[in-house]
């Protein structure tokens, strides 16, 4: 039985990346490895693997997110003065989800999402 996922996604700064996710995203710190991090909020793990010569306009690293309460993390994260992605503004999409997306440091793509069916 599969009992969980947990992303890998590339990052070029290990400091920038934990600082973006803890200090911006609330994030809290699991494990740190000199090339490896791994943060976790709520019930949802993301690792990280160092990618020194990734080109970030060629980087194409998603992870989809569910919530249960896409407004407020919304809201939270406006006041956090997260950038959301230009595109990806909190909007109620055809598929039945209200989502919203933004970049992290490495152009990694968060789509956050809730199911309004």
């Amino acid at each position: 039985m599969l009992t969980q996922i947990c992303p890998k996604l590339p990052m070029h700064d290990r400091a920038v990346t934990k600082s973006y996710y803890q200090k911006l995203l609330g994030f809290q710190l699991s494990d740190d490895y000199d090339h490896y991090l791994i943060i976790y909020k709520d019930n949802i793990e993301i690792h990280f693997f160092e990618f020194k010569n990734l080109n970030l306009k060629e980087n194409y690293g998603q992870v989809y997110i569910r919530t249960n309460d896409i407004e407020s993390l919304y809201k939270s994260l406006l006041v956090n003065g997260v950038s959301i992605h230009p595109n990806g503004h909190l909007a109620t999409k055809p598929w039945g989800q209200k989502e919203f997306s933004l970049l992290d440091p490495n152009n990694n793509l968060l789509t956050f999402g809730e199911s309004i069916i």
